[in-house]
């Protein structure tokens, strides 16, 4: 694959992490000409995976789209645990073909690796890998070189990551402060992310998504309803149907949420990061419909971002299959039925919608890991 082939990785995010990441591999070629792949995988503690994230790949193909249990992997569950690195001088004599990664590993003519454990705050998050084409290349000079390179690799990761958990953190706890409770349970913003990033995986090969697009996406995922702290509870919570009034009111929570959204992205100085146009367009077009018939804007078709289409089918997808007080929960079968529905009159998009279709078992697994919690005797 060329150089110039590689940026297509980027369509999704314009020039997010994967675009520094590349800048930086062509500088520290001038240092370590034979490295031909940097890569990270972020882990998630919430189902154990390792997920790819971003990378620069120099020669072969790069792999994206793939997640791996932890805990199926020794080595590196090992590395996670003591901090160390791993050093692979010869990579078809100690690796065989047992996994999607390992057979990829292998047909991209790799002959040396070097794998090194990513931590914030103490906590593990996920891993950096750099490989090459040549064997035995990652000598003890060269990974003294590597030193401040991985160093701030792990800092920039972290940083981005600790701005969105900022944000993140920050809207949760409005909630709490508003007493926003009933649908908008840690469960229900929980499942409703996973089902996001399950959505987009679907999605990442016909519509071209990165890695990083989709990770942002389940991690922004839990704001859509943040201008709900701005709802008074006697319309939020309201168990009967509301009257026309009531209904606009609930309805300006998109504007109030866009509002609070971007006071938060002023004071934590993300104005400029192109991550911040996805973020805005959960809070601001998860209720938009493909006919226009949604709102505020009343939108239509591609004029709605792809993000906000997936937020959209995600979070009914959760609402149906899950119980509230007015309502049993639905079965899968019977909630994909509605989102099929809602896809024939024009609202939903079709896309989306089959991507649950199609991973309906792992919506089923999703559903049940992250059920509410009992209530206390």
């Amino acid at each position: 694959m060329t150089r110039e082939a590689t940026s297509l990785d980027l369509k999704a995010v314009g020039h997010g992490l994967s675009a520094r990441l590349q800048r930086q591999h062509e500088q520290l070629l001038e240092l370590v000409p034979a490295i031909d792949r940097i890569a990270c995988a972020l882990y998630d503690p919430s189902d154990d995976q390792l997920r790819t994230f971003v990378n620069s790949t120099r020669r072969g193909e790069a792999i994206q789209g793939y997640e791996f249990r932890l805990a199926d992997s020794a080595s590196l569950s090992a590395l996670a645990a003591s901090g160390e690195r791993r050093v692979l001088d010869d990579i078809p004599a100690v690796i065989e073909a047992r996994n999607t990664h390992s057979s990829w590993l292998l047909e991209q003519g790799y002959h040396s690796s070097l794998t090194i454990p990513l931590y914030d705050k103490g906590q593990f998050i996920g891993f950096l890998f750099f490989d090459s084409c040549e064997p035995a290349a990652f000598t003890p000079a060269v990974q003294r070189n590597l030193a401040l390179f991985s160093t701030l690799m792990n800092m920039t990761i972290s940083n981005e990551l600790n701005v969105v958990r900022s944000i993140t953190t920050s809207a949760q706890v409005a909630r709490e402060f508003a007493n926003l409770r009933d649908f908008e349970t840690g469960s229900h913003l929980e499942r409703m992310a996973h089902y996001a990033r399950l959505i987009a995986r679907d999605l990442q090969s016909s519509h071209g998504l990165s890695d990083e697009y989709i990770e942002h996406l389940y991690l922004f995922a839990p704001l859509h309803d943040i201008g709900k702290i701005g709802i008074p509870d006697s319309v939020l919570l309201k168990p009967g149907r509301l009257t026309p009034e009531e209904r606009r009111l609930m309805e300006t929570h998109v504007e109030k949420g866009v509002a609070v959204l971007e006071r938060l992205i002023g004071e934590f100085g993300m104005e400029d990061l192109p991550d911040s146009a996805v973020m805005r367009n959960v809070v601001a077009g998860h209720h938009e419909c493909l006919d226009g018939s949604g709102y505020p804007l009343g939108l239509k078709g591609d004029a709605i971002a792809l993000e906000a289409r997936i937020i959209a089918v995600a979070d009914v997808l959760d609402a149906l299959t899950s119980e509230r007080p007015y309502k049993q929960a639905w079965t899968i079968e019977a909630a994909i039925e509605e989102l099929q529905h809602l896809v024939a009159i024009g609202r939903f998009d079709a896309d989306c919608v089959a991507a649950v279709e199609r991973q309906r078992e792992q919506v089923a697994a999703i559903r049940d890991r992250f059920r509410e919690p009992l209530p206390e005797s």
